[in-house]
């Protein structure tokens, strides 16, 4: 028999919704059901740090000293095509392209930009697969961050594909990352370790 014969049909939204909310810590990557890997305290961390870090300055309407004009969420499912439902560990979209909140089970209104943390049995994903689809989708902007190696990559979506706009590490002191240009970000801080504050202009 032939191996398309044996090929498990693409998995959808429903699918993953059928998966008791309790224990749906899946997403479906290439059509296939993938369990996310439990979050190490490193990864919690990391993840906690950036959504910190971003959440002040940005998440709020534009003004009042603040840069504003995002929403963030993290872990929240993002239906980006028929077969392709990720959970990133932190994503924003831009106000002015969704005046409202992104809400529902799964989301599809693309992110504007989306930060994954790598853990070791999903990093080939986050690093090959996802940012591949996240390419062919559009995600103006692609942060992967390795809590191991304290590294912070930086992408940026060009017509000819992903530009690494940045790389950083905990040595790196406060850089502007964009989207995020706005504030000056601690990279340690932002990697889950100790530093000093975010400084706006």
């Amino acid at each position: 028999m032939s191996k398309t014969a044996h090929a498990h049909p693409s998995a959808t939204a429903a699918d993953l919704l059928a998966i008791p909310e309790t224990r749906r810590f899946h997403e479906i990557v290439g059509g296939e059901l993938v369990e996310k890997a439990a979050p190490s305290g490193e990864h919690g961390t990391t993840q906690a740090a950036v959504a910190g870090t971003l959440f002040g300055p940005f998440s709020r309407p534009p003004g009042g000293g603040v840069p504003g004009g995002w929403w963030f969420g993290t872990e929240v499912e993002i239906e980006l095509e028929p077969h392709e439902i990720y959970r990133p560990d932190v994503a924003g979209w831009r106000r002015e392209r969704a005046p409202q909140r992104p809400t529902g089970i799964p989301v599809r209104l693309r992110p504007d930009w989306i930060c994954e943390i790598l853990s070791p049995s999903t990093a080939r994903n986050d690093q090959i697969t996802k940012l591949e689809t996240y390419r062919r989708c559009g995600v103006p902007h692609y942060w992967i961050i390795d809590p191991q190696q304290l590294t912070l990559l930086v992408y940026r979506l060009t017509p000819e594909g992903y530009l690494l706009a940045l790389t950083a590490d905990a040595n790196s002191g406060r850089i502007r990352a964009e989207p995020f240009e706005a504030i000056e970000i601690e990279v340690a801080v932002l990697l889950g370790g100790d530093g000093q504050e975010v400084k706006s202009e």
